[in-house]
This record gives structure tokens, C-alpha cells and sequence, in this order.
């Protein structure tokens, strides 16, 4: 029995230098240039019926301050969509400049671990239902900065605190299958709604084709995340169409 009446999809933006990406497991090493406009990405989802969009600055996540926001700018003023934009957000001004450029959303994650006080005041001056939780998960302790750093926080905790926080958007990434288009980390949706049932989780990492999508769907995942088999032609626009 799932939780959820509908089920998202949320096809991801990763940005360096302006341009369409996607990397492998974090790494930017491992960097593969998709597109070099944006924009023409985000139309192309939005003129099959996709409602919103993930729009992370990988930039902004590796300098830790926002790089990217002309390109959210542009797409925010040049389509309907819904946009979660996250990477470099660590100060006041920060998140008020990626509101002030038309995100709906702040996509969080290293900050909710590490200035927790500056992550609470921010629910409560623009609301939980501005503020996306992202809660990275390796071997179900949360990473942070990248994830290149380690903690011992289980990811039950993590959840838990938050929610009692007034936390509603969360979705959470199995580092271990992201980029590698091996298939979710099932088992680990499956136990954070075992724990927390009327969760809004929405997974990301490691979709390889749409059978994965059915699959979250029936876990009773309210969204999923969708970047590298979309732009590698594992899950073909027509086959998302029917998703949708």
C-alpha cells in the first residue's frame, strides 16, 4: 500500500559552468557535459508535461556559495516550472538570493548537519513548505559536503529530528547508486517508510530505467529525481510522457 495518490517526477539540472552535466558517484572528475544550454533542457521537460525541476549548482556545492543563479534566473523567467534549486547555499543572503531569482524551493543538506540553528530559522522565516531536505546516504549514515564527508548519523535520526523541526520536503540519495544507472536503493525507501509513513520521500540516485520508476511508485515513494537515463536515452521522453 502506498502513501501517496500521485507520484512525481522531477527530472534533475546539474550545472558547471553554466552547462548541463551529470556526474558519477560526486565525482567531478567523472563529468559529462549533456548540454550546453540549460534552458533548452528545461523547456524540452516542461513541453511534455513535466511540472518541476531540480536544479542543482554543483559550482556553488564545491565553492560553498552560490555560482550559478543567472541560469535559474532564466529558466524561472522563461518557464512555469517548479524549481528546487541547491548548491552553495550557506548564508541569509544566499537563500534569499535564490528565492529573489524565482526558486520556489532551497534544496539543503550539508547545512541541516552543520548550522542546524541557521537551517531552523530558515523554516521558520520562509516556511517548510519552501525548504527541500536532501539527505545524502551512504550504507544509511548521512554524508555531507559533497559527500566527501562521512557522519554517524543514522538516516532514521536525521529524518526524525527534522520532521519534528516542521520538515515536509525530503529526498534522500543513495550514494552508492548514484550515476551508476544500477537500479534505487529500494530496501532503503522501503525502511524510512516503514518508520515514518506518512512521509513525503522522494527518491534520487540510481534510476536506470522506468520498471525503477514503478518499482518507487509501489515502495510508496511520492516523487523520484531522474537525471543520467534520461540524458543517456535509458528512459526515452515518450516512455516519461506515459509516466506523467
Amino acid at each position: 500500500m502506498t502513501n501517496n495518490l500521485s507520484f512525481e517526477i522531477i527530472p534533475a539540472i546539474d550545472l558547471i559552468d553554466g552547462k548541463c552535466v551529470r556526474l558519477s558517484q560526486g565525482d567531478y572528475a567523472q563529468k559529462i557535459i549533456y548540454n550546453e544550454q540549460p534552458l533548452e533542457v528545461a523547456k524540452m521537460f516542461e513541453e511534455i508535461g513535466i511540472k518541476r525541476l531540480h536544479l542543482v549548482d554543483l559550482d556553488g556545492a564545491k565553492k560553498g556559495e552560490v555560482v550559478n543563479q543567472k541560469v535559474l534566473e532564466t529558466i524561472a523567467s522563461k518557464t512555469n516550472l517548479i524549481i528546487d534549486f541547491g548548491g552553495g547555499i550557506k548564508t541569509d543572503e544566499s537563500i534569499q538570493s535564490v528565492f529573489d531569482a524565482g526558486a520556489h524551493m532551497a534544496t539543503l543538506g550539508s547545512i541541516a548537519v552543520k548550522n542546524k540553528s541557521l537551517f531552523y530559522s530558515w523554516i521558520k522565516k520562509y516556511g517548510a513548505n519552501k525548504i527541500m531536505l536532501g539527505a545524502d546516504v551512504k550504507d544509511e549514515r548521512i554524508a555531507v559536503g559533497g559527500w566527501l564527508e562521512s557522519t554517524n548519523i543514522s538516516i532514521i535520526d536525521f529524518i526524525k529530528e527534522n520532521l519534528s523541526n516542521g520538515i515536509e520536503n525530503i529526498f534522500c540519495t543513495d550514494i552508492s547508486k548514484d550515476g551508476l544507472l544500477q537500479g534505487p536503493g529500494i530496501e532503503l525507501y522501503k525502511k524510512i517508510i516503514s518508520h515514518f509513513p506518512s512521509i513525503q520521500l522522494i527518491a534520487s540516485g540510481g534510476v536506470s530505467n522506468i520498471y525503477d520508476l514503478n518499482e518507487l511508485k509501489a515502495t510508496g515513494c511520492s516523487g523520484v529525481i531522474i537525471g543520467k537515463a534520461i540524458y543517456e536515452g535509458r528512459i526515452t521522453i515518450k516512455e516519461l510522457k506515459s509516466f506523467l
